[in-house]
């Protein structure tokens, strides 16, 4: 019987009409199925990251590459990139282009691969898609590199509002640093070569930081960087942050320690550094010292999309913006500890109330992996005084009895008050003794 059964069910099944049907179609799907690609460097933030704060992951004005094309919210500046196309193409022969386009479909296959979703649109959209952000990009940035094509005289220029509204260049710098709202870094730096004028003699990496230097604030530094390196314009804001700082392996240990508050009160100082880099962090006699942190409007959703990059990325490289914000999620626990690194002048808070920004850093970790630390000797150290108990009394002693000389008056008589009053009253038991 046992033999028989197999051929009972195959039989059912084919007579059924759904064994057939069902393999080929299945079969088709699987065929269908693109290889994984070790490339992409492009992802999409997974829903559970996302949701603490979708705001922080989607662009504000500008939607770039696939992930966000095609959206009403976005048609202002897709608008504004065609006009950035007219305006290249006005400066270069119309020829430029068709280099262009030449040069994509070799490179579309590389691109597509870049993406970690699979990118469902014809080749001749998704060309023209790389194309038109990608000249907009490479435009924007040659504005802010090249006085002379901000020409407030000519009539173009002059009714640009990307150049003359503020509130939209700051919209454009937030938007350029999403994780989802990337084109690769390759297609950009091809873009800006094939449409290169006599006197451009720049690498399309340093107009780039050139752009966000100028846009972001940040501290002036040129490092050299291979394109071959970047993945995208993310990756190569984190290759400029973190290029020059020490790449020493993280370590095991307990990502724990007290709240800024709880530290001040067990006699640790603050020290805000000026200039300084996320390396320069250092616990040294008693003293915690941290680099002076703005905290602004764009603050979270740059981390945040730093840390998803970090998250998802294929290489195993060091996570310095997840453990720094780490760090500082640990020090940060309520208004109160916010207060005390902003007296310490460590956090300039440019939003004005501190429980936001201690709500901030009380969610930026949620649903973030985090085995190890680039601070872990700063963990060990702090957590190794605080666990002295004599150092931690004789401190609150100092802060509460002894911070000031009325302080310390104040103490000196209340212990000669106790003294005379315990002479008193032991004087007192004698002359009783005596008498009895």
């Amino acid at each position: 019987m046992s033999n028989h059964q197999p051929d009972q069910h195959a039989g059912t099944y084919e007579c059924s009409g759904v064994q057939g049907p069902v393999l080929i179609d299945i079969r088709k799907i699987l065929c269908g199925m693109p290889p994984i690609s070790l490339e992409c460097s492009i992802f999409k933030v997974r829903r559970p990251l996302r949701e603490v704060n979708e705001k922080a992951y989607d662009p504000e004005i500008l939607a770039i590459g696939p992930y966000h094309h095609g959206n009403d919210k976005y048609k202002f500046m897709e608008e504004q990139k065609l006009r950035y196309l007219q305006r290249l193409l006005e400066r270069r022969n119309k020829g430029s282009i068709d280099k262009c386009m030449l040069k994509l479909r070799e490179l579309e296959k590389d691109a597509r691969n870049c993406y970690a979703e699979t990118i469902d649109t014809s080749q001749e959209n998704f060309l023209a898609m790389m194309l038109i952000d990608g000249c907009f990009i490479i435009e924007l940035f040659r504005k802010y590199d090249m006085k002379e094509l901000r020409d407030k005289d000519d009539p173009i220029d002059k009714d640009d509002p990307i150049m003359h509204e503020s509130g939209i260049q700051t919209s454009i710098g937030r938007d350029l640093l999403l994780l989802e709202n990337q084109v690769p870094l390759f297609i950009l730096s091809t873009l800006y070569d094939l449409t290169k004028g006599p006197d451009e003699h720049h690498e399309f990496s340093y107009v780039a930081i050139k752009y966000f230097n100028i846009e972001l604030g940040g501290p002036i530094r040129k490092p050299t960087i291979d394109k071959s390196q970047g993945e995208h314009l993310l990756h190569l804001y984190h290759m400029w942050r973190t290029f020059d700082l020490p790449e020493t392996d993280p370590q095991d240990c307990i990502v724990v320690m007290p709240s800024a508050t709880e530290l001040w009160e067990s006699g640790v100082g603050f020290r805000a550094l000026q200039g300084g880099k996320l390396s320069d962090i250092k616990f040294k006699h008693g003293t915690l010292e941290i680099p002076v942190f703005d905290v602004e409007d764009d603050t979270e959703t740059q981390f945040r999309n730093l840390i998803a990059y970090e998250q998802y990325r294929r290489s195993r490289g060091i996570n310095y913006f997840t453990d720094y914000v780490t760090l500082l999620d640990c020090l940060i626990n309520s208004s109160k500890d916010v207060k005390v690194l902003r007296h310490a002048g460590i956090i300039k808070n440019y939003l004005g109330d501190d429980e936001v920004v201690a709500q901030m850093f009380n969610k930026i970790r949620d649903h973030v992996t985090v085995s190890d630390s680039y601070y872990s000797e700063i963990f060990q150290k702090v957590n190794a005084h605080c666990a002295k108990r004599t150092k931690v009394w004789m401190a609150k002693l100092r802060r509460d009895y002894f911070h000031s000389p009325w302080a310390f008056l104040s103490a000196l008589a209340a212990i000669v008050l106790l003294l005379l009053t315990i002479a008193e009253t032991a004087f007192s038991i004698l002359y009783y003794t005596k008498q009895s």
